[in-house]
């Protein structure tokens, strides 16, 4: 979405301008060559703007580097009739030019040796905004300039200011405008001033620009400090959170990249809103649509790629003759890093080269020498792609530390000059000591890609070793690339993989490795480290094989109803527009049979084609049902749905078939919008008639070319592509992003919780009491206030533990009170007891052990007193936040139960949301649960956005679990959800112990937890309750008390994600009855005995009803096979 003005539109029609300027002024000193120490234009302006009437007036002092030696000559928008004040100084019209605004060509005749003097003008300048570029390259719209009631766009393609031979200027810009209304410019704001109908503002740029920008409108504005620099937002309405979350971002994303290349270049960052939709990146600024500063992954994407680019862009400017770099260099180190420093920059390369491959056919390609900005998705793949991906080789080629220096040395020495790709050679040269030059020219002045090919892999064995050969080869058209090729071997019995690189300088290259144990599987190139054609058979079927195919064929639904049938003829005419060069629409009665030479859509459930491409898609677990399509594991009913879904074409696999399909006709304008933003995936999933997006992926690749399977005899019996990878060394990214949340912080409170000394916090022990003391400070120390019976701590009398007897019961409760909803609140809690020494569900063989409960629950509670701290410090909420650590969890939810039920009485009673930190301390690479987001039907929108914003992978599961605390809430008709990092074998077991604890997921948790929890405060609107909910009632207390410690178990672990019928299995307990009966993950338990089994509720309360030793007999699903075994059950 982002690039530079420069990039967007100025470089393609600057680019004219410098043109008509050497036209114009053929003694122009300098224009040969733009780089370094160019001399400056100074301009003050002094600007009256009157938006109603579309016009300016403009005085603006100009001073010449020196007295000229020849009349100086400048540009100006037609109609604004410039004259001098200046005594002796006359301005000559010379004309009128051709321009992409009409232009005035003017000259100045000077007194001897005068290089200062005035200019005045004015006028209207309205040139309407209008769309260009194809959707699919997200195509947006544009203005050379504009004044009006909206607001005022005014650039250096307006030519709204004289315009001199000089490339760069520098400038002081006062402007009046009407009340209500501000200005934006580039450099620092000096004076500010709303006084009666009149707005003043001052913008001083003492760095040196290539054009000046005056953007204005009824801006409501927001600042802090960042460090040395001053963090801005201008919105178009007041949105206090909005802003807030844009400068806290600010700081933290400059504070990364000083660390990174060097000092920011400018006093100030500002978010500004524009009132159409735009991605542009100024200095100092960027200029964004007032949809897309909402988008909540805008602020984790495109906004951190437009403050790069005040280093890079608009910080060096690029030599634009020579190709533009910097749009690469912001990818790499904007989009890249993020992805890198989330875990996922091995699949961004690869959908990196899939662009490439999907639409850089012969004929669009070009070098990079020859990229000036993007204005198609072929031009983005080579100028952003290939460029990005240069420098990514380029970094694996020079090491981590040189390629940081190597950008630090040129930031450092050309900063507001103009460079090429040439000088950053020369620093890279200069900090590494290696001669970079067939590089920079096979990558740079080149076009095309290395192609490859891996063949005649074969294993000898030796003594003491096993030799590995094989065939790697360069297949594409031309010359040998110079490449360092990874290469991995999975070994048998060694759970890392060995890992070395091939340096290939001609065609053909014989492999030769000796490894210490038997290779079985040889992979080239798997982490997609070098920019290379993509094999076909690397990249999943996915949208953009569609839309950028050179021909495509579109199947409407004949049989369709005229409603429908129109709506999908107009979402065809916005696919047809979406990239392919060629776009034939057709209904499916007109046409035979589906065409093997070209793309195909089939559009509609109607559409007579939908079988064929049904089966195209079954090899990806795709099928029709009853009950809707089944998608792997997940059956996605038709109603309220749109889905959208890629197969090869079953007569050409070198061609897509897409299968698009939906209930609603109001769905699908929103739906042919979207789709070119989704053009990575295989397959998505849309709800409702805006629609939103609520599932989507790529399918496996199974088959890929650079992949050898070598399989020794344990791997004979079983297909070769289930040999899987080795484990390879994990990749660190350049630099961290500053986290608002402490890991050391959460990791020390997780220790103290579940160490030896707080023996488990079992219910009614003076560990707990000590545990909720320790809480009570830290809410303390947060500047919550206290939300407990006279203090923080809410206290009451209750029957339990082992023996039993009366126990004193405190939740810890701190609230942030709200400053706009009087009595509203945000519920966020855990709970902090656990089983102590085991009661009341302690394990056969456990009992009288200490039960750390490190994962659960004092990773909820680490998580819930880091947010305390980090909310506590922030702007205060417009609904009241309470933190509540919960007690008795454990022993049927009693402290949330018993907080509920004292709603009424609360600071806060009517609670309209709460979120739960459950057992969140085991992350890793899984997927945060948010379970019973059934419990109101925008908690799925809510978790999707916290997850765009935080790049957490985020799963809503809607299922009825009697889990923890939410529940309480739930029952009262409260929406509630459970953030949940996934179940694993030491539950409840002395084995669950802080060393195993992921720090940087309590991280990821703190992080989704956050945007949730300041996004229901903010909110406008209550959720939406699902329709079993009811008036704050506590059900019968005594259902929920443990009654004995005797249950049973078969040894399975559930997978909560899982959607579909049955209970599907993410692991056994070894030496379980599950183990023994040859159950396994991904078995899909349907029925126990004769009864069904539809979901792990059903499960669960079956097993309830048994005894240990009791004989049971398991129906399952596996690979779609029913399957049954016999198992007993014994005592947990």
């Amino acid at each position: 979405m982002s690039a530079t003005r420069r990039d967007t539109v100025t470089c393609s029609v600057l680019s004219l301008f410098f043109l008509f300027l050497l036209a114009l002024l053929p003694a122009c000193p300098g224009a040969e060559e733009p780089v370094g120490g160019a001399e400056t234009v100074r301009h003050e302006l002094k600007v009256s703007l009157t938006p109603r009437e579309q016009r300016l007036a403009v005085e603006d002092t100009v001073t010449l580097p020196e007295p000229p030696s020849s009349r100086p000559r400048f540009l100006l928008h037609k109609g604004l009739r410039p004259v001098s004040s200046t005594p002796g100084v006359r301005i000559i019209a010379e004309g009128e030019r051709e321009g992409p605004v009409p232009l005035e060509a003017f000259s100045v005749l000077l007194p001897p040796r005068t290089r200062s003097f005035s200019i005045v003008y004015g006028g209207s300048i309205h040139h309407p905004v209008e769309a260009f570029g194809k959707e699919q390259a997200r195509g947006f719209s544009q203005t050379p300039g504009i004044i009006g009631q909206e607001g005022t766009y005014l650039d250096g393609s307006s030519f709204w200011y004289p315009r001199f031979e000089e490339e760069m200027v520098t400038f002081t810009l006062q402007v009046s405008l009407p009340a209500g209304w501000d200005v934006v410019s580039q450099g620092e704001r000096s004076f500010h001033e709303r006084k009666g109908d009149a707005t003043r503002v001052q913008w001083d740029s003492p760095e040196p620009q290539d054009e000046v920008f005056l953007i204005a409108a009824p801006f409501t504005g927001y600042s802090r400090r960042a460090g040395r620099i001053t963090a801005m937002a201008f919105l178009r309405s007041p949105d206090r959170g909005l802003a807030e979350r844009y400068l806290e971002a600010t700081g933290q994303y400059v504070a990364m990249y000083e660390k990174l290349i060097g000092p920011y270049p400018y006093k100030k960052f500002a978010l500004v809103e524009n009132f159409w939709e735009t991605g542009f990146g100024m200095p100092s600024f960027t200029l964004l649509g007032p949809k897309v500063i909402r988008l909540p992954f805008i602020i984790t994407s495109s906004y951190p790629h437009e403050i790069l680019h005040n280093w890079w862009g608009n910080g060096v400017f690029p030599d634009y003759r020579k190709g533009n770099w910097s749009e690469g260099l912001t990818a790499y180190l904007s989009d890249h890093l993020l992805k890198e420093q989330q875990g996922s920059g091995e699949e961004y390369r690869q959908t990196t080269l899939q662009k490439y491959a999907d639409y850089v056919r012969e004929g669009k390609d070009f070098p990079l020498t020859e990229f000036r900005s993007r204005h198609s998705s072929p031009s983005e793949a080579v100028g952003y792609g290939k460029s990005l991906m240069f420098f990514h080789m380029l970094r694996r080629g020079l090491g981590n530390a040189a390629f940081v220096a190597g950008l630090q040395d040129f930031y450092r020495t050309r900063l507001f000059t103009f460079a090429s790709f040439d000088d950053l050679r020369r620093s890279f040269e200069k900090v590494s000591g290696k001669n970079l030059g067939r590089e920079f020219r096979q990558w740079i002045e080149r076009p095309g890609a290395p192609l490859l090919r891996v063949s005649n892999a074969a294993v000898r064995p030796g003594a003491n070793e096993y030799l590995l050969t094989a065939l790697l080869e360069q297949v594409q058209p031309g010359d040998a690339y110079l490449l360092s090729v990874p290469v991995v071997v999975t070994m048998e019995g060694r759970e890392a993989a060995y890992h070395t690189e091939i340096v290939m300088d001609r065609k053909r290259v014989e492999v030769s490795l000796r490894l210490p144990a038997r290779p079985i599987r040889l992979d080239i190139d798997p982490g997609f480290d070098l920019f290379r054609r993509l094999h076909r058979d690397e990249i999943p079927p996915a949208l953009s094989q569609a839309l950028g195919a050179e021909r495509m064929l579109i199947l409407l639904p004949a049989s369709a109803g005229e409603r429908m049938l129109s709506a999908y003829r107009e979402l065809a005419k916005v696919l047809g527009n979406a990239g392919p060069d060629a776009v034939e629409i057709r209904l499916d009665n007109e046409v035979k049979q589906i065409p093997a030479d070209r793309a195909v859509a089939v559009l509609g459930w109607e559409n007579r084609f939908l079988k064929e491409a049904i089966a195209a898609l079954s090899p990806y677990g795709v099928s029709r049902k009853k009950e809707g399509i089944q998608l792997g594991n997940t059956t996605v009913p038709p109603a309220s749905r749109s889905l959208v879904m890629t197969a090869r074409n079953p007569k050409n696999k070198d061609m897509a078939i897409a299968l698009i399909a939906s209930d609603s006709a109001e769905a699908l304008p929103g739906l042919g919008r979207k789709l070119p933003h989704y053009h990575k995936y295989s397959y998505l999933v849309f709800e409702g008639n805006e629609p939103s997006n609520t599932m989507k992926g790529r399918w496996p690749v199974v088959d890929s070319p650079l992949t050898a399977f070598l399989p020794g005899k344990e791997q004979k019996e079983r297909s070769s592509p289930t040999i899987g990878r080795g484990r390879r060394a994990p990749r660190h990214p350049l630099v961290a992003l500053p986290s608002a949340f402490s890991a050391e912080r959460m990791t020390e409170t997780v220790r103290l919780l579940a160490s030896a000394e707080m023996k488990g916090r079992g219910l009614g022990t003076p560990e707990l009491d000590r545990a909720a003391e320790f809480i009570a400070a830290k809410f303390r120390e947060a500047g919550l206030h206290p939300g407990g019976d006279g203090g923080y701590f809410q206290t009451w009398e209750d029957r339990g533990g082992n023996p039993e007897g009366t126990m004193t019961m405190r939740n810890v409760i701190g609230i942030l009170p709200g400053e706009k909803r009087d009595g509203q609140s945000v519920v966020i809690g855990a709970h902090y007891d656990h089983l102590g020494l085991g009661w009341p569900d302690v394990r056969e063989g456990n009992k009288g052990k200490i039960h750390p409960g490190a994962d659960d629950n004092a990773s909820g509670i680490a998580v819930l007193l880091e947010l305390a701290q980090v909310l506590g410090k922030g702007t205060p909420p417009d609904r009241t936040i309470v933190f509540a650590a919960f007690t008795g969890e454990e022993a049927g939810r009693r402290g949330s139960r018993h907080y509920v039920s004292r709603l009424k009485q609360s600071p806060a009673e009517k609670c309209v949301a709460m979120i739960n930190l459950d057992t969140v301390g085991r992350l890793g690479k899984n997927r945060l649960l948010v379970l019973g987001a059934g419990s109101a039907r925008e908690w799925v929108h809510i978790f999707r956005g916290a997850g765009y914003v935080t790049g957490v992978e985020v799963e809503s599961v809607s299922g009825e679990l009697d889990a923890s605390d939410n529940v309480s809430f739930e029952e009262a008709g409260i929406p509630a959800v459970q953030l949940f990092s996934g179940p694993h074998l030491d539950y409840h077991r002395p084995t669950d112990s802080p060393e195993k604890i992921d720090s940087g997921g309590l991280v990821k948790v703190a992080s989704v937890a956050r945007e949730a929890v300041e996004y229901l405060a903010g909110a406008q609107a209550f959720l939406t309750p699902a329709p079993a909910g009811g008036a704050v009632a506590v059900p019968d207390r005594d259902r929920h008390i443990p009654k004995g410690e005797r249950k049973v178990g078969i040894g399975t672990v559930p997978d909560f994600s899982f959607t579909g019928k049955g209970c599907r299995l993410s692991g056994i307990v070894p030496g379980s009855p599950a183990e023994a009966c040859g159950l396994r993950e991904g078995d899909i338990i349907v029925r126990i005995n004769a009864t069904p089994v539809d979901s792990l509720k059903d499960l669960a309360v079956l097993l309830g009803t048994l005894s240990p030793g009791s004989r049971i007999s398991i129906t399952f699903l596996r690979e779609g096979r029913e399957m049954t075994v016999d198992a007993e059950v014994v005592a947990r």
